[in-house]
């Protein structure tokens, strides 16, 4: 499975670990990753992603998964936000 939110698109990033004598190894740092199931209103189901914990900070702030999704601009979303954010808006359009 990949080390990348579904929502953000946040991924692992590589870095040095610096001793105290400055020398320098590769590392990797990887993102917190946390399996989270969010109740969409518009499409009446639960979701289930594996997102970020500031993924779920940013998402309870905007009121849910359904604000934070129509909300958010399609270029700051990562692909499988964007399916979603596609099937509320048809959803909306059926309704």
């Amino acid at each position: 499975m990949a080390k990348r939110c579904q929502i953000t698109g946040k991924t692992v990033m590589a870095g040095n670990n610096v001793s105290h004598a400055n020398n320098r190894t590769r590392r990797r740092f990887l993102p917190n990753l946390q399996q989270a199931s969010m109740q969409s209103e518009i499409l009446d189901r639960k979701i289930s992603l594996r997102i970020s914990t500031s993924a779920i900070r940013t998402v309870e702030k905007h009121g849910g998964i359904d604000a934070f999704l129509m909300q958010a601009r399609n270029s700051e979303l990562a692909d499988e936000a964007r399916l979603l954010k596609r099937e509320m808006m048809a959803a909306q359009a059926k309704s």
